[in-house]
């Protein structure tokens, strides 16, 4: 759906978006990115977190935007304090809840048919134990249904899967909603139709 982007073969499963700390107080903006840290993941990094964006001019932009306003903060924890260590615990985080598993089991897949929001919920809270945030986009003019757009899990400090709490204020609009190049992902309304495509056209 965006214009200017680049999205030849966009994957057929669910990738990773990023690892966010909730609190960004002592991120150290001084420390840059530098790919080499991470080139025993590359062959993971390239399939679970593509670039679908920019993927011919450079496929570290992704990765670099990530760790330059995520990666700091979430490096005061030790577990995540170095460049491998962040994207090599995402990457296993994402392995170990499987999310495409999990929903191929259920049986949910892209279809042409609408499911019901709250049979999505159902399904992915009796398999984690916990509450995702699942996250739409809104019904284009004169449709009914909304489009699955990403699905946020939660952890604790120890990484951990906790339920995702609903904002409590919402001031802060990073957390209410998600600007996704042109388009406005927000979290699902339970009464809509909801689409899960195998591709956004």
């Amino acid at each position: 759906q965006m214009n200017a982007n680049d999205c030849h073969d966009p994957p057929k499963y669910w990738t990773i978006h990023g690892l966010w700390p909730d609190k960004a107080e002592d991120c150290n903006r001084t420390w840059h990115f530098n790919v080499t840290e991470i080139k025993d993941l590359m062959s993971d990094m390239r399939h679970y977190w593509p670039d679908v964006l920019h993927s011919s001019l450079n496929r570290t932009q992704f990765w670099k935007h990530e760790w330059d306003k995520h990666g700091t903060c979430a490096a005061t924890l030790e577990v995540l304090n170095s460049q491998k260590k962040y994207f090599g615990k995402a990457l296993e985080l994402y392995q170990h809840v499987d999310l495409n598993g999990c929903l191929l089991k259920a049986g949910i897949k892209p279809s042409s048919s609408y499911y019901k929001m709250t049979a999505i919920k159902e399904v992915l809270t009796s398999f984690y134990g916990v509450t995702p945030k699942i996250q739409c986009l809104p019904p284009e003019e004169g449709e009914e249904a909304q489009t699955i757009g990403q699905i946020e899990f939660c952890f604790t400090k120890e990484l951990q899967l906790v339920n995702c709490m609903a904002p409590k204020s919402e001031s802060n609009p990073m957390q209410a909603h998600l600007k996704l190049g042109t388009e406005q992902l927000s979290v699902c309304n339970d009464t809509l139709p909801t689409y899960y495509p195998s591709e956004v056209q």
